[in-house]
């Protein structure tokens, strides 16, 4: 039946997320256009085509059962030399994000990580040593912060783009005064939900 490749991330809203791709693309990363700028939760994982609709049940279980909470970008890190990766630093929403991963990954897609879980933004990754020291650089001030209200899963295409199938937003994010969240469509396609 063949396989996809999937992510679930929680994406750095506008106009944080636009800068920060285009400051990535600026330090010559040729990912930086395919990827829209995000914390990862599921990192890109193969899975069986058949899977999929248990994965987005699973999926919009998780979004129902979570609830919104505060994330701030502040300062650089890297990953170097142990991975060549500069990113911008998750100040606050680590312990969430920390425990929305590892729900994320306990059900029909499991996924063993290959270094501790620990959430960032990547703003450069495989590229010049001099433009990844410019990217730790020119970024270590930079802050930013809103409110999670869910997150998307996204597939990556023949041609290397990532593109979002749906947003999954927080339970307390869905309900309405007066309606139930159990209530609220948790899988409505991505065009009709926005994060």
């Amino acid at each position: 039946m063949g396989t996809v490749t999937l992510g679930v991330s929680i994406a750095v809203p506008e106009p944080h997320g636009s800068l920060l791709q285009q400051r990535r693309a600026g330090f010559g990363d040729p990912a930086a256009q395919g990827i829209p700028t995000h914390v990862t939760l599921l990192p890109p994982t193969e899975v069986a085509s058949a899977d999929l609709p248990a994965f987005r049940r699973h999926l919009a279980r998780v979004a129902m059962a979570g609830r919104p909470f505060p994330m701030r970008l502040e300062g650089t890190g890297t990953f170097r030399p142990l991975s060549p990766v500069v990113y911008v630093k998750l100040a606050e929403g680590i312990a969430e994000c920390a425990e929305l991963q590892e729900r994320v990954r306990s059900g029909p897609v499991r996924r063993e990580l290959q270094f501790p879980y620990h959430p960032h933004v990547t703003v450069a990754h495989g590229i010049a040593e001099e433009a990844m020291d410019r990217a730790y650089e020119e970024l270590a001030e930079y802050a930013a912060s809103w409110t999670a209200s869910g997150f998307a899963l996204y597939e990556q295409g023949a041609d290397g783009q990532w593109r979002k199938l749906r947003d999954y937003p927080f339970g307390e994010a869905l309900a309405a005064p007066g309606v139930p969240a159990q209530a609220c469509p948790v899988d409505a396609p991505a065009h009709s939900v926005r994060p």
